[in-house]
C-alpha cells in the first residue's frame, strides 16, 4: 500500500471512529416527558410540586435529567383545558398528570391511549372516570385524596369554633359543577341534621369572590365555609382579607389558605397526596397500565388553626380543638 493510499485509509478509519459515539448516541432512548395539567395557576403549587418531584424520585425520575415535564396551567378558566390537553397530545407526551377532575376529563376526552393519572378530591367512580377503585380498566388511574367527602366534618369543627353559629355561608364554584354539586348536597344534610341554616353564594371569578362577600354585608351570616376548588386555594389571600374585614369566622379545605391567614382549614394533606401521586406517574412511566393500577385513596388528614387570626376576629378556640390541631399558626 503507497503512503497516500494508507493516509487515506487511516483518515476513512478516523473518521469512522468519530461517528460511532454519535450514532450511539442517536439510539439512546429518548427521554419521556409528562405533560403535567392543573386548572388553575403556578401561584402557590411550589410545594404541592416539589413533593410530586420527590414521589417521581421515588420511581427512579428526575426532571431535567431522566424525565421532562411540560407544565400547562389554566389560570382557572377550565374552558381552556380541553385544549391544553389537546395541545400535550400534539406532543407526543408519555403520560398526562391531571391534578383536578375537570383536567382528568379533558385529558380523557383528548386520547384513550395515552395514560392519564389524577389526584382529584372526588370520587372516580361516581364521576365516571373509572370502572372501580381496583380496576380502574381505561387509560386513567391515580389518587383520591377524599376531601369532598369531609364537608360535614368541616361544619362540626366549625360549630365548635363558633358555637352559636345558626346561619352558615357556603362558597362553591359553579365552573366545577360535580364538586358544587356534592359540597353544596352534604352542606344541606349536614346542616339540617345541626339546625344549621344553609346560603349558598357561587363564584367563579375574582369579582365573582368580591360580590359575594358584598352580599354578606346585607345578609350577615354568622360563619362561612369556603368548598374545595383550585380556583379558591389560588385566589387564598383575597378570600382571607375579605372574610377579615368582614370579621366573618371562616373555614377551609387546604392549609395554604390558614397559612395565608385563614381562621381554619381541615382536609386531605395534599402535600402527602402530591407524593403518592409522583410515586404513582413514576409506576406508569415504567410500564404498568393504568387499566390494572388500582386507584389510592389516601386518608391523611389534617386540622391547622391559625391562632393569630382567631384573636384578630375574637374567637376563642376551645381547648379540644388546639389539642386536636394537627399545626397552630401563632
Amino acid at each position: 500500500m503507497s503512503v497516500m493510499k494508507r493516509r487515506e485509509f487511516i483518515t476513512l478509519l478516523g473518521g469512522a471512529a468519530a461517528t460511532w459515539p454519535l450514532a450511539a448516541r442517536a439510539q439512546q432512548p429518548a427521554v419521556p416527558v409528562i405533560g403535567f395539567l392543573y386548572p388553575s395557576s403556578a401561584d402557590g403549587f411550589s410545594e404541592r410540586l416539589r413533593r410530586f418531584r420527590e414521589g417521581l424520585k421515588e420511581s427512579g425520575y428526575v426532571e431535567a435529567h431522566n424525565v421532562a415535564i411540560e407544565y400547562r396551567w389554566g389560570d382557572n378558566q377550565i374552558d381552556r383545558l380541553p385544549a391544553l390537553a389537546a395541545d400535550l397530545v400534539r406532543r407526543q407526551v408519555a403520560l398526562i398528570a391531571a391534578a383536578s377532575a375537570s383536567a382528568v376529563f379533558a385529558a380523557k376526552a383528548a386520547s384513550s391511549t395515552i395514560p392519564v393519572a389524577f389526584v382529584i378530591a372526588e370520587d372516580p367512580v361516581r364521576l365516571g372516570l373509572v370502572a372501580s377503585l381496583a380496576r380502574p380498566g381505561g387509560n386513567v388511574t391515580g389518587i383520591n385524596f377524599l376531601s369532598a367527602e369531609l364537608v360535614a366534618k368541616r361544619l362540626e369543627l366549625l360549630r365548635e369554633l363558633i358555637p352559636g353559629a345558626t346561619r352558615v355561608a357556603v362558597l362553591v364554584n359553579p365552573s366545577n359543577p360535580s364538586r358544587t354539586e356534592s359540597t353544596v348536597r352534604d352542606a344541606e344534610a349536614a346542616g339540617r341534621a345541626m339546625g344549621m341554616q344553609i346560603q349558598v353564594g357561587h363564584a367563579s371569578t375574582s369579582r365573582h369572590i368580591d360580590a359575594v362577600f358584598a352580599a354578606f354585608t346585607r345578609e350577615r351570616p354568622d360563619a362561612l365555609l369556603v368548598g374545595n376548588d383550585p380556583l379558591f386555594t389560588s385566589r387564598r389571600v383575597q378570600l382571607t382579607q375579605l372574610a377579615a374585614f368582614h370579621r366573618l369566622p371562616a373555614t377551609y379545605a387546604s392549609r395554604e389558605i390558614a397559612e395565608a391567614g385563614g381562621l381554619m382549614s381541615y382536609g386531605a394533606s395534599l402535600t402527602d397526596a402530591y407524593q403518592q401521586f409522583g410515586a404513582y406517574v413514576g409506576r406508569l412511566l415504567k410500564g404498568a397500565k393504568p387499566a390494572d393500577l388500582p386507584v389510592v385513596q389516601s386518608s391523611k388528614f389534617e386540622l391547622v388553626i391559625n391562632a393569630q387570626t382567631a384573636r384578630m376576629l375574637g374567637v376563642t378556640v376551645p381547648d379540644k380543638l388546639l389539642a386536636t390541631a394537627d399545626e397552630v399558626i401563632e
